[in-house]
């Protein structure tokens, strides 16, 4: 039966990784001008998140292939569904790549994390090298900037549609309020 709304499944994998980034991102940042033992330890934080990000992203995936998605609304103009659409893959690439890249720094660093001191994760099976290791560490804080400054983007045209447009889009990923075709 086709509807305007997204799936259960899919706004409460959608909530749990908004959620979940940025507090990531928020550890993150409280962790930038700590003295090293202390950022360690909030860093140990950033990279745990980093991880239920991944296995949220990639059971968001799954879902998404599996489950059916509101399609587009006919009224937005061919460069809002475009951007949306471009956004939304940039979105999974990020989701995806921002951990996989922490992890294999991480590893070439030889630097291992716990999940918040529940078991250990493993480093994955990368070079011995500390500089490629923390150059690749700087590429995924900037990429992690370019995430935030794309929610904002994204949270703006949710804006832009619930209060200038006023065409319900807001309420397609929310379990209230009624979205319209």
């Amino acid at each position: 039966m086709p509807t305007n709304r997204y799936s259960t499944g899919a706004m409460i994998l959608h909530w749990a990784i908004a959620i979940a980034v940025i507090v990531s991102w928020r550890v993150a940042e409280s962790a930038e001008h700590l003295a090293r033992e202390e950022k360690e330890a909030v860093m140990g934080n950033h990279m745990a998140l980093g991880m239920i990000i991944l296995v949220l992203t990639v059971v968001r995936l799954a879902w998404r292939l599996t489950h059916a998605q509101p399609p587009l609304p006919v009224h937005l103009a061919r460069w809002e569904a475009a951007l949306a659409r471009t956004i939304h893959v940039i979105f999974y690439v990020l989701l995806v790549g921002l951990p996989l890249a922490g992890w294999i720094g991480t590893s070439m660093e030889r630097e291992g994390f716990s999940m918040f001191g529940l078991f250990e994760v493993p480093l994955l099976p990368a070079p011995d090298d500390r500089r490629a290791g923390h150059e690749l560490l700087e590429v995924h804080g900037t990429a992690g900037t370019i995430m935030i400054y794309l929610i904002g983007l994204h949270i703006l045209g949710a804006l832009k549609h619930h209060f200038w447009d006023k065409d319900g889009m807001l309420w397609r990923m929310l379990p209230f309020g009624t979205p319209k075709g």
